[in-house]
């Protein structure tokens, strides 16, 4: 069915029966992978970030994390970033069927999104990713005009080349390594440890107040990673928004040799990458011995995209079988999913840091996995609960309000198009 609004019609928030059900589900999982591998570092520093799998861990939780570290992490913030780019090709293609320019509205929801990341990070937990994701939308308003081929085109050659420069850069390090012994930077080493100690007292330890300026001064800090980050997430949101358009999402049955293709050619690939990666290693140190940590990493972000494109072919077949009663209980969580990863943040690190419980270090990694699951059971009953009796999550509805300059109607029995 046909939801595009009428020409000429104003742009309104997507009332329920409009939602695409498979953009939904595919939120959901990608949802549960966020969280398995966020709550690590609501008990570890962000400092720590990249370094790998931790190898000073019992045996069966070395095996959790390396297979969260292989299956899950860098996949699914890949997936959601593949969903981010459906939803922006999604307004575009309801704003051409109204004859309307979307760019004004697209920047308020873009900035409204940069706010509620910015208190996010700031506030709450440091390692928030609406920040590049608000910032990678404003980008995408030069592609808006794109066709969906180009935008494919773009995205591949975006993500791509970073991956191939990573891949020359570990070819480089190498060549230093070879031609003499790796000097390690000594104050640099010393200032990452200073930043490691600082992030342990203030979360571990400190009060809220010392957490939100250990997060300002990381904030900071790290803004030029958050400029190549946008490369890579920039890539992933067009090829986000070609998959849209290509119709592959809204209508399966026609674009089942694409599906087919992600399935059988994509996700082996990505996880042969994946493996050969962490067969090199996976745990960096990118001290001694940044020729091997970078071509693991490198490997890794190649065998990412693959592997989320193959996940989301999965589930698209799988709505299409039996399966689908199930996975359509996935449907509610991935409609408030912003809510929903917000109060993940919350829980974690009021369970974990010193201004709550203070479990900080003391979870062992087979806990966390379990607590997740449970969290996350939790959500999608909640979030189904909430949704009888409401159309948006709070935070969905306040970024509808912003975005569109008036107050959608919260309630189901105040629903109307606007």
């Amino acid at each position: 069915m046909n939801h595009s609004p009428e020409p000429g019609a104003a742009l309104a928030p997507v009332v329920p029966h409009e939602r695409l059900l498979t953009l939904d589900v595919l939120r959901g999982f990608a949802l549960l992978g966020i969280f398995l591998m966020n709550v690590e570092y609501f008990t570890r520093p962000l400092s720590e970030m990249g370094s790998g799998v931790d190898p000073g861990q019992a045996p069966l939780d070395y095996a959790l994390s390396w297979l969260i570290y292989v299956f899950v992490q860098g996949k699914f913030w890949i997936l959601f970033a593949l969903l981010f780019g459906m939803g922006f090709a999604l307004i575009g293609e309801r704003a051409r069927a109204a004859g309307r320019d979307f760019r004004a509205l697209y920047l308020r929801r873009s900035l409204a999104l940069l706010g509620i990341g910015l208190a996010h990070a700031l506030l709450v937990w440091g390692g928030d990713i609406l920040v590049s994701y608000a910032v990678g939308a404003l980008v995408l308003l030069w592609f808006r005009d794109q066709s969906p081929q180009r935008q494919c085109f773009w995205g591949v050659a975006l993500y791509g080349g970073a991956v191939l420069m990573l891949l020359g850069l570990s070819g480089l390090l190498l060549l230093a390594q070879m031609a003499g012994p790796e000097l390690v930077d000594a104050a640099q080493a010393n200032a990452e440890q200073a930043q490691r100690a600082a992030e342990i007292a203030a979360y571990s330890q400190g009060t809220w107040g010392d957490a939100v300026r250990t997060r300002v001064d990381y904030f900071v800090m790290h803004l030029g990673d958050l400029v190549v980050f946008e490369v890579f997430a920039v890539g992933i949101f067009l090829i986000g928004a070609w998959l849209l358009r290509s119709g592959a999402i809204a209508d399966p049955a026609p674009h089942e040799v694409l599906l087919r293709r992600l399935r059988h050619w994509a996700l082996p690939a990505g996880l042969v990458l994946a493996l050969a990666s962490a067969a090199i290693t996976v745990r960096m140190d990118w001290h001694h011995d940044a020729a091997r940590s970078m071509l693991a990493v490198a490997l890794m972000f190649a065998a990412s995209p693959l592997l989320s494109l193959g996940y989301l072919a999965l589930i698209v077949a799988a709505l299409q079988t039996r399966a689908r009663r199930w996975l359509l209980l996935l449907a509610p969580a991935g409609r408030m999913a912003l809510t929903n990863y917000l109060l993940q943040s919350l829980l974690g690190t009021w369970v974990f840091y010193g201004h709550g419980l203070g479990l900080w270090g003391q979870v062992a990694r087979r806990w966390q996995v379990l607590g997740v699951v449970m969290v996350f059971a939790l959500q999608v009953i909640g979030s189904r609960w909430w949704l009888q009796r409401f159309q948006y999550g709070p935070v969905e509805w306040f970024w509808r309000a912003c975005t569109y300059g008036r107050l959608p109607p919260m309630r189901h029995a105040a629903a109307h198009r606007l």
